[in-house]
């Protein structure tokens, strides 16, 4: 007997871009009543109150606001520029601007609330690559107006500033770091960790980060010298040095092992003592760092097994 099949199929293929992946998913934004969309980058490390975010959108009565981080001169050319006018509308756009480019796209911050000192400390303000959208907006511009846009960022927003609709800016000015590539995930991590105020916290009463519950018990450290580090939950610490580092959760570490300056990523799952002599038996090694092994300014991924007396990392040999 034939079963029953689904007469309707939904095709899925990888996205090109920030607007290709929301062009995707048109059709279910639209089944919601909702006057605007919050636009989100999946790869940014930041707090924000997005409540105030869309407010200011809504009284603005802009059509999209872009929120800004203001920049100085010496962060400001690795980043998208833009420059407002007096009401705080963004005019123009220059990606990651040099020389006279960059000269020309300061601004005066006063505008979206800095003061006077900050202002002249930071005359640039970089988009962040988040967005409020009017519905009826999001919808035309993605469909109608620009249907081959890839990127809100390069092609969308300046799109849409080109043929007259009010964008906005939205003062962020905080901590903020798009993690994006692997040398700003790991000085993120790192950045937890200093002293004696970290770059950023998790510990904020007033405004959690919450993650998947697992379950963990308690990190179990035994005879282990730490210092300036954040240890995730169920790992098993042995007689080993830990400066400066970011251990991720269920991390088993061996006697005599030294880490400094890591981001170890942890194990996704705990193994056996007879999964280990198992492992032993076949000429394998069980996850984790073994016994008198250095790692040094080094990321190790999930369920990595590094074996007794492997040195890994940057600059470890001098």
């Amino acid at each position: 007997m034939t079963p029953n099949l689904p007469t309707k199929f939904i095709e899925i293929y990888s996205s090109q871009g920030t607007a290709d992946a929301v062009r995707q998913y048109l059709w279910l934004f639209e089944e919601h009543n909702v006057l605007e969309y919050l636009i989100l980058a999946g790869d940014h490390l930041y707090r924000m109150d997005y409540e105030k975010f869309i407010q200011a959108h809504r009284e603005s009565d802009a059509d999209i606001t872009v929120a800004a981080l203001p920049m100085d001169e010496k962060r400001a050319s690795a980043f998208g520029l833009m420059k407002i006018d007096e009401d705080g509308r963004i005019i123009e756009f220059a990606e990651k601007p040099k020389g006279e480019q960059l000269k020309a796209m300061q601004v005066d911050t006063t505008i979206l609330g800095l003061d006077d000192e900050k202002a002249r400390e930071k005359p640039y303000i970089a988009s962040m690559g988040i967005y409020v959208v009017s519905k009826d907006v999001m919808l035309n511009l993605l469909r109608e107006r620009f249907p081959a846009a890839n990127d809100f960022g390069s092609e969308v927003i300046p799109g849409a500033t080109s043929i007259g609709l009010r964008v906005k800016a939205y003062l962020f000015d905080d901590y903020w770091e798009d993690i994006g590539t692997i040398e700003a995930f790991y000085n993120a991590n790192l950045g937890i960790t200093k002293k004696p105020v970290p770059d950023f916290s998790f510990y904020d009463r007033s405004a959690p980060i919450y993650t998947q519950p697992r379950y963990l018990p308690p990190s179990k450290m035994l005879d282990a010298d730490i210092t300036d580090s954040v240890i995730g939950e169920g790992c098993v610490i042995k007689s080993c040095k830990i400066h400066h580092s970011v251990i991720g959760l269920r991390s088993c570490i061996s006697e005599e092992a030294i880490i400094e300056d890591t981001l170890l990523m942890g194990a996704d799952y705990y193994e056996t003592d007879a999964d280990r002599i198992l492992l032993y038996a076949k000429g394998s090694l069980p996850i984790g760092i073994g016994k008198n092994s250095h790692i040094k300014r080094a990321i190790i991924d999930k369920n990595a097994r590094i074996g007794d007396n492997v040195k890994v990392g940057y600059l470890i040999y001098f």
